[in-house]
């Protein structure tokens, strides 16, 4: 007998495997960006305020991409 526990959980069908491979993979790839920026400011330090975008600008350019992906609510 092991210690290792057995698991009895249900099997998923291949589309839902499917899709949470591309969400390991996108979560993925999003640790890395993120990684990369803390590693950067860690080696370079902190951009001057001049360098950097307002944050109202990066919001009002993220509704505008949501609303286009969204259709209109009549």
């Amino acid at each position: 007998m092991t210690d290792q526990p057995t698991r009895t959980g249900q099997q998923l069908d291949p589309t839902a495997v499917a899709g949470l491979q591309e969400r390991a993979e996108r979560t993925r790839a999003d640790a890395d960006r993120y990684a990369a920026v803390l590693e950067d400011i860690a080696a370079n330090g902190l951009p001057s305020a001049e360098d950097c975008a307002p944050w109202e600008e990066l919001r009002e350019a993220q509704l505008a991409r949501l609303a286009a992906q969204r259709p209109a609510v009549a």
